[in-house]
């Protein structure tokens, strides 16, 4: 990362976001908004106010398992929206309360735990039987396979154009959030000078994911491979809320000589994930950023507003 993004963020309020078809969605405490550049050349904004997270979801640990529901839950609706937006339509029909996205969003998730939680571990299993090595071994080439599937996956869909643009508008993304936090003016200017990599990126959790997990399944107690397997399962959402909370320390004091030396391979990774932008994307990310930032001035109940700024 470098030096204009080591400081500890100006602002108490945290936003992330992620890229989607010819745009960005940003979400903040308050609600998110996700901002397309249409065929036509304008930009369409979707802003939605979301309930404030109160309770037991914000305990740590636990808060960890709700945001990554919501970010899969409001990530897929936004990229249904700009799909829609890309395809010269108003708005998208698909939302997580019909079936079919239900549907689609299970199936997703089944073939994603199958290919990259169950499929290492697999092969794993068929290594130790044919070299007869070490139960540490066996665990440390499954977090070896599983990260080369990422890598792999990340690496052979970035060969597409569509993706490439996919990938420059979260180099976008994390540009004006970091012009956010660092306390420069939100204009093309004033976001263009930021790196591509943030520290609080989905790509990082990724890999701390990994990380974690080659950790947590080194101690289990399981012996046969099926033991192992449904193990890994129970376990997801202590995966998920230790990830989160080791990301958010990371995130938090990245400032930090040690931190920052520790982290660095969550930054590395990202240049997998993000293109530089052009000024053309920054606009739509800037335009997310400033309509989730402007729900946090009102008090209006949860609901959904379509704009063309």
């Amino acid at each position: 990362m470098s030096e204009i993004a080591s400081a500890p963020p100006r602002t108490h309020v945290l936003y992330g976001g992620q890229a989607v078809l010819e745009g960005v969605m940003i979400r903040g405490p308050a609600g998110l908004a996700v901002a397309v550049r249409a065929p036509d050349g304008q930009i369409v904004c979707r802003t939605t106010r979301l309930p404030p997270r109160r309770g037991w979801r914000r305990w740590p640990l636990l808060r960890g398992v709700f945001i990554l529901w919501e970010t899969l839950r409001w990530g897929m609706e936004a990229l249904w929206f700009s799909a829609a937006v890309a395809a010269g339509e108003t708005e998208s029909r698909e939302t997580l309360r019909s079936p079919a996205a239900l549907l689609t969003l299970a199936f997703s998730l089944v073939i994603a735990l199958g290919i990259f939680l169950l499929l290492p571990a697999f092969l794993a299993e068929g290594i130790e039987q044919a070299t007869g090595a070490s139960a540490w071994i066996r665990t440390a080439v499954e977090a070896a396979l599983r990260l080369g599937l990422v890598i792999s996956y990340v690496a052979a869909v970035g060969r597409y154009p569509e993706i490439r643009r996919v990938f420059a508008y979260h180099g976008a993304e994390h540009k004006v959030v970091h012009a956010l936090e660092a306390g420069s003016p939100l204009t093309v200017a004033g976001a263009r000078p930021f790196p591509t990599a943030h520290p609080r990126c989905g790509t990082a959790f990724l890999l701390t994911v990994i990380v974690v997990a080659a950790v947590l399944f080194t101690f289990l107690p399981a012996s046969t491979l099926i033991e192992r397997l449904l193990l890994r399962l129970a376990l997801l959402p202590v995966l998920a809320g230790l990830s989160y909370e080791l990301l958010w320390l990371s995130a938090r004091y990245h400032h930090r000589r040690l931190v920052s030396w520790l982290f660095a391979p969550n930054l590395w990774l990202q240049r997998l994930t993000t293109r530089e932008p052009d000024d053309g994307m920054l606009e739509v990310a800037l335009a997310a950023l400033k309509a989730t930032r402007a729900l946090e001035s009102s008090s209006e109940p949860p609901s959904d507003e379509i704009t063309r700024p």
